[in-house]
């Protein structure tokens, strides 16, 4: 799909977070939607984010490692 008007990439960043791309559509678990303010976003992969499900770094300092 690449090149395609709306495509959506995901992308697992090594030893970081998961990088969305595109217009992807955001929800918690009860259905909620997620404001998303920017083209892309990070979500967090690590579980330490203080901004669930967003990504803010804290991954680096925790150490966190992936194996992709």
């Amino acid at each position: 799909m690449s090149g395609a008007q709306g495509a959506v990439t995901i992308t697992a960043y090594p030893d970081g977070p998961l990088l969305v791309r595109g217009a992807a559509v955001l929800e918690t678990s009860d259905g909620e939607p997620i404001e998303v303010t920017r083209r892309t976003v990070a979500l967090c992969r690590c579980g330490l984010s203080t901004i669930k499900p967003f990504c803010d770094g804290t991954h680096k300092a925790a150490g966190f490692r992936t194996d992709a």
